[in-house]
């Protein structure tokens, strides 16, 4: 009984947040304002923000033939584009469902154990978790006297000063406990950190590593494209700093995890690190929606397709 409470919390309570934070956004911006932003966008910047988009998905279904292929899986291009777009759909119902789903898809149609499909779509989310990692050392590197004036400003330096040095300590006690007990979190924990290392190392093992850092560079490449392309779509936004881009985006990304595929947290998520360049509360929240509409309109009709195409395109391929 306890385990189906777990199991429909995690469901409901993301579905609930983004329900919530919906409402929130939409009150902290006049609906007919956000509706003159969505006429007086320019749809062929949204149009190709989707495109990016799009190319970066293409490339992660190419991206994962490369860590098939060494367990001697060679699996449809069709079939690997067809499982990422329903792995993205599938997450805006229920979280993280979307990626047993993708394995599931690999079982079905191109015969690969459900734990090695996914195990390598485990070792695909270490990848892009150091990738965003870069992202923001690079952001933080880039903006560093900004970020280092802002908190001056807003905060007191001693009480930062403080709250560094206490983290720090924190941190290297925290590590120490980690390493030396036998709990259970403490072993979930240790597991967690060494299949990261493990996963990054293993990257650099592959025949076509090189291949697979390209692609992994690119899809986020285009990530990043995509979110300032599409800001250009908005008059008000135009001359935008890269900072801003930069840490709206790692701002954004954040938020896709706190509900299902960022609903109502996305919008609020861009407006909050907007906000700290000065940049205006309703072409800042405006944008969000621009950018989570788009990219969601693209991954239900993909995704839609895709889930209601599968089985006819590998009946074709099984009997030609």
């Amino acid at each position: 009984m306890n385990q189906k409470i777990t199991r429909i919390l995690k469901i409901t309570l993301p579905l609930l947040l983004g329900v919530f934070l919906v409402w929130y956004s939409l009150s902290k911006v006049s609906v007919d304002e956000l509706l003159v932003y969505l006429k007086e966008s320019d749809y062929l910047w949204i149009i190709l923000g989707m495109f990016l988009g799009f190319l970066s998905h293409l490339s992660r279904a190419y991206r994962w033939l490369f860590m098939l292929e060494p367990m001697g899986y060679k699996i449809k291009f069709g079939n690997s584009v067809m499982a990422v777009f329903a792995t993205y759909l599938i997450n805006y119902t229920i979280p993280r469902a979307g990626e047993v789903a993708r394995a599931s898809i690999l079982t079905n149609y191109e015969g690969v154990p459900f734990e090695k499909g996914f195990g390598t779509i485990v070792a695909e989310r270490i990848a892009d978790l150091i990738v965003m990692f870069g992202i923001i050392a690079i952001t933080l590197f880039l903006q560093f006297d900004f970020i280092y004036s802002f908190l001056i400003e807003k905060f007191d330096p001693i009480k930062i000063i403080i709250a560094l040095i206490l983290v720090s300590f924190l941190v290297v006690l925290f590590s120490r406990y980690i390493k030396k007990s036998n709990s259970k979190i403490a072993l979930k924990i240790r597991t967690f950190v060494n299949g990261l290392i493990e996963g990054a190392l293993s990257i650099f093992k592959m025949k076509k590593k090189w291949a697979f850092i390209f692609h992994t560079l690119f899809i986020w490449g285009m990530y990043v494209l995509m979110f300032y392309i599409t800001s250009l779509s908005i008059e008000e936004l135009h001359g935008i700093s890269i900072g801003a881009i930069l840490i709206g985006f790692i701002s954004a990304s954040f938020s896709i995890a706190a509900t299902n595929g960022g609903i109502g947290s996305y919008p609020l998520a861009i407006y909050a690190a907007f906000s700290i360049f000065g940049i205006a509360e309703d072409p800042s929240i405006a944008f969000g929606w621009i950018m989570w509409a788009s990219q969601t309109l693209m991954i239900i009709i993909f995704g839609g397709v895709s889930l209601i195409y599968l089985p006819i395109y590998n009946r074709k391929r099984s009997n030609p």
